[in-house]
C-alpha cells in the first residue's frame, strides 16, 4: 500500500512539474513579446529612447514623442500582435481538427479566399480607397464591415472545398496541400479578373492592401481585429479537450463523446473567421499559421490546453520580429509585412514537407 501511494505521489508531482514547465514557457513567450514591443517602439527614424517611450506610456512625454508613440508605432506592434495571435490560433485548430501537419489559411488557400472576397469588398462595394502613396496609408477601409464579412465568405469557401474533401479517406495530407494550391490560384485568377475591370485607383488600392501592411490599420480597427480574437480564442479554448482528443484520430475522439463532424465544421468556420478578419486588415501574410504552431509544439508538446496560448503568442512574436525587422533593415523604406514572412515560412514549410512532417 505505501509503495502504491509513493507511486502516485511520484506521479503527481511529476505532472506539476510537466504544468510548471508549459506554464513557464508561456510566461516566457509573453515576456519576449513585451521585450520586443517596447524594442519597435524605440526603434525607427526619430529614435526614442527607453525612458522616453516609458513616459509617454505613462502619460508624462512631450507632444511630438507622444505622436509618433500613440500615432504610428503602438498601432502597428498591437496589429502585429493581434494579427499574429488570429493567425496562429488559425493554424493550430485546423492542424488538429484536420489533422494534418501542413494546415494553415495559408496552405489551404482560405487566405487567397478572403483576399478574394475583401477585394470584391474594395472594389465591387466601394469599401476602401487608396489614400496617399505612402504605404502606411496607402489604402483606407472606411467601410471595415463590408471587408471583413465579404472575406468571411471568401475563406469559408475555401474551407468548405477543404472540409468537403477532407472526408475522402484516400486525400492524404500532401495532397490537401495540393488543394490549397489550386484553391490559391483559382481565387488569384478572380481576383485577377476583378482588377481587369477596375480604375487606375482601385486596382491600385488592391495592390497595395495585398501586400500586407501592418501601418495601415487605426485603433478602430484594431478593436475589432482584438475583440474577435477574444472571443475566438475563448472558443478554441472551452474546445480544446476536443482537440486533444481529435489529434488522436476521429475514431479514438468519438469513442471519447466527442461529437467529431459537429466540432470540426464549427472549428473550421470559426479558424476561417480569424483568417479572414487578419487578411481583411492587414492584407496576406503566409506562413505565421503554420510555423508558430510547428515551432512551439517542439517546446510544448500538443496539449491544446498550452498549445493554443503558446502558438497565440509565437505568432504574435514571429510578427513583431518580422515588421521591426522589415521596418530597420532598409530604413526610412518600410518592407511588406507579407514578403517578410514568406522569406521565413517558405523554408520552414518545405522542411516539414520533407522530413518533419513525415508525410507521404
Amino acid at each position: 500500500m505505501e509503495t502504491l501511494e509513493g507511486r502516485n505521489q511520484n506521479i503527481s508531482h511529476e505532472y506539476i512539474k510537466y504544468v510548471r514547465h508549459k506554464k513557464m514557457l508561456i510566461l516566457i513567450l509573453f515576456i519576449l513579446c513585451i521585450a520586443v514591443g517596447l524594442y519597435a517602439l524605440c526603434s525607427g527614424s526619430s529614435g526614442l529612447s527607453l525612458a522616453q517611450v516609458i513616459n509617454c506610456l505613462l502619460g508624462n512625454g512631450d507632444k511630438m514623442s507622444e505622436s509618433i508613440v500613440f500615432n504610428i508605432r503602438l498601432p502597428r506592434i498591437a496589429t502585429a500582435i493581434v494579427a499574429g495571435i488570429l493567425l496562429a490560433m488559425a493554424g493550430s485548430v485546423m492542424q488538429s481538427v484536420l489533422r494534418n501537419p501542413l494546415a494553415s489559411s495559408s496552405t489551404l488557400g482560405i487566405s487567397h479566399g478572403a483576399s478574394f472576397g475583401a477585394t470584391v469588398g474594395i472594389i465591387c462595394f466601394g469599401a476602401g480607397i487608396q489614400g496617399t502613396t505612402s504605404s502606411a496609408s496607402a489604402v483606407t477601409i472606411y467601410n471595415p464591415v463590408v471587408v471583413v464579412i465579404c472575406a468571411f465568405v471568401g475563406g469559408i469557401l475555401s474551407a468548405l472545398i477543404i472540409l468537403c474533401l477532407s472526408k475522402y479517406k484516400s486525400m492524404k495530407p500532401s495532397s490537401m496541400v495540393l488543394v490549397g494550391v489550386a484553391l490559391s490560384s483559382l481565387f488569384s485568377g478572380g481576383t485577377t479578373l476583378i482588377q481587369y475591370f477596375a480604375d487606375d485607383v482601385q486596382v491600385a488600392a488592391v495592390v497595395f492592401w495585398s501586400f500586407g501592411d501592418l501601418g495601415r490599420s487605426g485603433w478602430k480597427e484594431i478593436g475589432i481585429m482584438a475583440v474577435a480574437a477574444f472571443i475566438l480564442f475563448v472558443f478554441f479554448i472551452l474546445n480544446r479537450w476536443n482537440y486533444n482528443a481529435m489529434s488522436s484520430g476521429a475514431e479514438t475522439a468519438r469513442s471519447l463523446g466527442v461529437n467529431v463532424d459537429k466540432v470540426m465544421i464549427i472549428s473550421m468556420f470559426a479558424a476561417a473567421l480569424a483568417s479572414s478578419v487578419a487578411v481583411a486588415f492587414v492584407g496576406i501574410i503566409n506562413f505565421v499559421g503554420l510555423i508558430a504552431p510547428h515551432m512551439i509544439r517542439r517546446f510544448i508538446g500538443n496539449d491544446y490546453r498550452y498549445l493554443l496560448p503558446a502558438s497565440a503568442l509565437t505568432g504574435a512574436l514571429i510578427l513583431l520580429i518580422s515588421d521591426t525587422f522589415g521596418r530597420l533593415i532598409a530604413a526610412p523604406v518600410i518592407l511588406p509585412i507579407g514578403a517578410i514572412t514568406s522569406f521565413l515560412g517558405a523554408p520552414v514549410f518545405i522542411y516539414l514537407l520533407f522530413k518533419g512532417a513525415g508525410i507521404k
